[in-house]
């Protein structure tokens, strides 16, 4: 069986979006091994789920800084995460200061929602519909 392990965001700024992942998006950090200027930096979920690491991968190159910026002009998130309770987690995210550009709407079989991580990208969140 094949898996995904680690998949990765390009970022602005590794330490400011780390503070972001977890502080605000309440991942856990996984692992943070400085490798010169920059560190192979990685969060997870909270709470013990070691399956998949996101990767918060400097974005400094010119074609990471292409990529980015074509898809925030597109509007098209970087990457999507699932939430239990998407209407709430957008109120917890705005109170804390967190822009969307996207509020939650249901959209076939899911409700979803579009923030912006303050690093250079769109994330969506999501949450399957239940009927």
């Amino acid at each position: 069986m094949i898996k995904i392990a680690v998949t990765s965001v390009y970022v602005d700024d590794q330490e400011k979006a780390h503070r972001f992942y977890t502080d605000i998006l309440g991942f856990e950090t996984r692992q943070n091994i400085p490798l010169g200027a920059a560190s192979w930096l990685t969060v997870g979920a909270a709470g013990g789920h070691d399956d998949v690491e996101l990767l918060l991968e400097p974005g400094d190159s010119p074609i990471a800084q292409g990529y980015r910026q074509s898809l925030h002009a597109a509007g098209i998130p970087a990457i999507v995460l699932s939430v239990d309770d998407l209407r709430a987690e957008f109120e917890r995210l705005t109170s804390l200061g967190v822009k969307f550009t996207q509020e939650p709407v249901e959209d076939g079989p899911v409700i979803s929602a579009i923030l912006d991580d303050t690093v250079g990208n769109l994330i969506s969140l999501m949450q399957p519909v239940t009927r």
